[in-house]
């Protein structure tokens, strides 16, 4: 599995606009096993996003797919930036299958 960890701001006030085209279009993408998005209790303008992939290459189709681009477009203005992405491997958990480690 691969996963990926990140932390963006929103312009100030734009939390919420950028989460609803957040929550608008992370559904049935191919090979996600899961997409978390989060709120930041400490910092009204963060969004953390938690993302499992099959693997990586699924994550990367994923970016060529017609609405995600549009997701990405219609969030844009409300972005003010990224803070920074971490690469992870998932090896399991609730609701993702066992992988063997090794």
């Amino acid at each position: 599995m691969f996963g990926l960890i990140g932390k963006m701001r929103a312009a100030r006030g734009q939390r919420d606009a950028v989460m609803d085209v957040l929550r608008e279009t992370t559904g049935a993408l191919p090979g996600c096993l899961s997409y978390i998005i989060a709120t930041d209790p400490a910092d009204a303008d963060a969004i953390w996003v938690t993302e499992v992939w099959t693997d990586q290459a699924s994550h990367k189709a994923s970016l060529q797919l017609p609405q995600v681009q549009a997701a990405i477009a219609k969030a844009r203005p409300f972005i003010a930036g990224f803070e920074f992405q971490i690469e992870t491997h998932p090896v399991g958990g609730f609701g993702l299958p066992d992988q063997k480690t090794g």
